[in-house]
């Protein structure tokens, strides 16, 4: 059942992110486009996820894990960004 499954879900991520990359080019403003990224990262996660499953591997997971980590630190130094222009105090 996996077999048929995974693929289409492969396949509706892929069209995910081509609207994420979409509304990250034409986004009216930079919320728009920091939410536009964060969402993106987001269905990477999920598609590196589904991989591993296919493959029966936990190599994906872990390098998700990361991911994860690292999308979370971009979105918040970018909110950070807006909210005050500087990263750091």
């Amino acid at each position: 059942m996996l077999d048929y499954v995974i693929p289409i879900c492969l396949a509706l991520l892929g069209g995910a992110a081509i609207l994420n990359v979409a509304r990250l080019i034409m986004g009216p403003s930079v919320p728009d486009r920091v939410l536009a990224l964060d969402t993106f990262y987001i269905n990477a996660l999920a598609v590196i996820i589904l991989f591993g499953i296919w493959l029966k591997t936990d190599l994906f997971f872990e390098a998700a894990l990361l991911i994860a980590v690292m999308g979370f630190v971009g979105t918040i130094a970018a909110a950070k960004h807006l909210l005050s222009g500087d990263i750091i105090d």
